[in-house]
């Protein structure tokens, strides 16, 4: 593993694996902070630019989204478009010079080309660690706000929640401590300082930045033209607005300093008889009658299907099915597309009753399933009649199962998915009880007469592959034999987010605050207590533990059907 993880060395820093779908691209350990922050920003603008003009098709579809964070850009890719050693080879000729400049004290441009509307905030400053703050800095209130107010600051990275834009400045002097405590909950459109950033939230969610003010501006808009009203590279200034009521409500644009700003919210793409298709979230098409009402929802059911791919520079996860391969099987079984939207019951106990007749397939985890009390086995196609009650008992093997129907499942997309991301709150909410549900066509394939694998319950012990983590050098030796040796368990804590493994503590050689950078599913985080955390299809897209590894990409569906108590061992995957 120690010899897998080796990085390359190029002039503008180092590129290291990030498991089989990613590289992550670090600038040089010699700039500062800021320089840092810049000079990310502005390989991420070179890198797109350069991906957009590629005449190589698998380069261009296959590489996924550029993730900016503190010193590091993630390239994410798919290798089933494009080998890695394809990705590698153009970070490499595009490495080659481009920072060496600054190294010497050259000047980055803020930018590559001016495709981005500048934004402009109205913000309140009336958050409540103003006066604290400012006593930390040693200085009055009224110099922190002007401070603020006169600072032209850049989107660097976004993360933590979809549309949390990290914003730093030239023009900003203070690094300001966190809070010794986070909070529990931080209001939605509080505006916060912590080291050099700035940012605004989102949503309300838990926070340890010094809240010094807030805006109404809509940072996260699923029916915008783009989510994300801050997006990576973007020039932000704000402005003081006595009444906030009004100052999200209306967008205003006019020259300033030749770049278009937008004033308070998104702009929207209205067009005659706009149907919202080319916004953020698709517009739902006409519903049809309901296919089956929600009897119980059992512990967690949600709607999911391929997931989100190429929004994490915007802070958002991929999401979809934690078991990709049983989602697929249950919608072929049925004759769906293989990505078609269907139901993730998690743990069992859910149960529905037919509004309309339908063919059904259940996979996945494996408990009893009925249909008015007359049992029907797992993966087949069954005709579920208008009237009968459908029970997905609690499982018995495995943790998620999968009910596809024929037709595929109605609700709104959300960039491009209709999935639920259980962690930032996007797409559909979890099912309750008396919840209707329509098809999303009443066209799809012919239910075929039966599937080319057969089917069994998922083990209560698996193995998984490991494939390099861009920090293994973050670990003493010791700990590195551990993780492959070690019999580990799925802890009480296991979710859409991620597992928490219980074992043996993993020792770090180098203890130092790691700057937050790109993460991917399979990213095995381990904190300071040496407790090593898988993260899954809800998890962050940034992190700051370190990665000692990373679950190869094809064995992820075998961790969505680990369940607390499940048994892991891990062992070393042969890539290319």
């Amino acid at each position: 593993m120690r010899e897998a993880a080796a990085h390359t060395d190029a002039p503008a820093g180092r590129i290291r694996p990030f498991g089989d779908t990613g590289l992550l691209v670090e600038v040089p350990v010699d700039l500062d902070a800021t320089a840092a922050l810049r000079a990310v920003v502005w390989l991420r603008e070179r890198w797109e630019r350069s991906l957009s003009e590629q005449s190589d098709i698998s380069l261009r579809e296959g590489v996924t989204d550029l993730v900016p964070a503190a010193r590091t850009v993630l390239v994410r890719f798919d290798p089933q478009r494009v080998p890695p050693s394809a990705v590698r080879a153009w970070l490499d000729r595009d490495l080659a010079d481009p920072l060496d400049p600054l190294r010497r004290g050259a000047a980055i441009p803020t930018r590559v080309a001016p495709a981005e509307p500048d934004v402009e905030i109205g913000i309140r400053y009336d958050g409540p660690d103003l006066r604290e703050t400012a006593d930390l800095l040693g200085i009055p209130p009224e110099r922190l706000v002007s401070a603020h107010l006169a600072a032209t600051w850049t989107v660097a990275f976004t993360g933590f929640a979809p549309g949390f834009g990290y914003l730093v400045s030239e023009d900003w002097p203070f690094d300001v401590p966190r809070l010794p405590s986070p909070r529990t909950r931080v209001p939605a459109g509080s505006v916060g300082v912590a080291g050099v950033f700035s940012g605004a939230y989102p949503r309300s969610t838990p926070g340890g930045w010094r809240l010094i003010g807030s805006t109404s501006a809509p940072l996260f808009d699923p029916d915008a033209v783009s989510p994300a009203l801050l997006r990576p590279g973007m020039r932000v200034r704000f402005r003081e607005e006595g009444d906030l009521s009004d100052a999200g409500g209306v967008l205003g644009r006019d020259r300033r300093e030749g770049g278009d700003v937008v004033r308070g919210r998104h702009e929207r793409a209205r067009l005659p008889h706009d149907t919202g298709a080319a916004r953020g979230r698709e517009a739902p098409r006409a519903r049809s009658a309901p296919v089956l009402r929600v009897a119980s929802p059992g512990l967690l059911t949600t709607i999911q299907d391929a997931g989100r791919l190429g929004a994490a520079s915007l802070g958002v996860s991929v999401s979809g099915a934690l078991d990709r391969g049983a989602l697929r099987t249950a919608n072929r079984l049925v004759g769906n597309e293989e990505s078609a939207a269907a139901l993730e019951i998690t743990a069992g106990g859910f149960e529905a009753d037919a509004r309309a007749d339908a063919w059904i397939a259940v996979t996945g985890a494996w408990g009893v399933l009925s249909v008015d009390g007359r049992e029907i086995d797992h993966g087949v196609a069954h005709r579920w009649r208008r009237g009968e009650r459908l029970r997905v008992d609690w499982f018995s093997a495995g943790a998620r199962a999968y009910l596809a129907i024929r037709g595929g499942l109605e609700a709104p997309r959300v960039l491009g998915s209709a999935a639920t991301d259980t962690l930032a709150g996007l797409g559909p909410a979890p099912l309750r009880t008396g919840d209707l549900l329509t098809l999303a066509s009443a066209e799809a394939g012919e239910v075929p007469p039966s599937d080319l694998a057969p089917w069994s319950p998922p083990p209560s012990e698996i193995e998984v592959r490991l494939v390099p983590g861009p920090r293994t050098d973050a670990f003493t030796d010791a700990s590195v034999e551990v993780l492959f040796e070690a019999a580990w368990r799925v802890g009480a804590a296991a979710d859409r987010v991620g597992i928490r493994l219980d074992g043996p503590a993993l020792e770090r050689a180098n203890t130092a605050e790691l700057a937050s950078e790109g993460m991917v599913p399979g990213a095995i985080q381990v904190p300071p207590d040496g407790s090593p955390t898988i993260l899954l299809a809800d998890g962050p897209v940034t992190g700051g533990y370190p990665v000692i590894a990373t679950v190869l990409s094809g064995d992820l569906d075998l961790l969505g059907q680990a369940g607390p108590g499940t048994g892991v061992r891990f062992r070393h995957a042969r890539t290319r």
